[in-house]
């Protein structure tokens, strides 16, 4: 059995059909997606927001900046032959030189077994 591995990737809402696509045309059709909040370094921004606020608000935040903005987390585990591509995947999406693109976590996976067959690893995955 090759080895298997988790892609962590956390991107922008506004970026996920696209991801799912990428990925899907690569070949992984399947991963879990989940609705996260999250702050970067920069501590959150207004003008990561999928969707419009009004100037008050604005006024608000620029006055106490947004806490945690809305992300989406992907999670895939793919044979680790495909991790630099799903990789690239993302990034070639995600990628638009502004705070808040995203990061990527690559983790080791031990086993994978699915539940309903009890079919192990690259088996349990395809």
């Amino acid at each position: 059995m090759g080895k298997l591995c988790e892609i962590m990737a956390i991107v922008r809402p506004t970026k996920m059909l696209a991801t799912k696509k990428a990925l899907a045309e690569m070949g992984l059709p399947s991963f879990t997606a989940l609705k996260v909040y999250g702050r970067g370094k920069q501590g959150g921004r207004l003008a990561e927001l999928a969707y419009r606020v009004s100037a008050e608000i604005v006024k608000r935040a620029e006055e106490a900046p947004v806490a945690f903005i809305p992300k989406r987390l992907i999670i895939a585990v793919v044979p680790q032959a495909m991790v630099e591509k799903v990789i690239a995947a993302i990034i070639r999406v995600n990628q638009t030189g502004q705070h808040g693109d995203g990061k990527i976590f690559v983790l080791p996976v031990e086993e994978s077994l699915r539940v309903r067959t009890g079919e192990k690893d690259l088996e349990a995955l395809f």
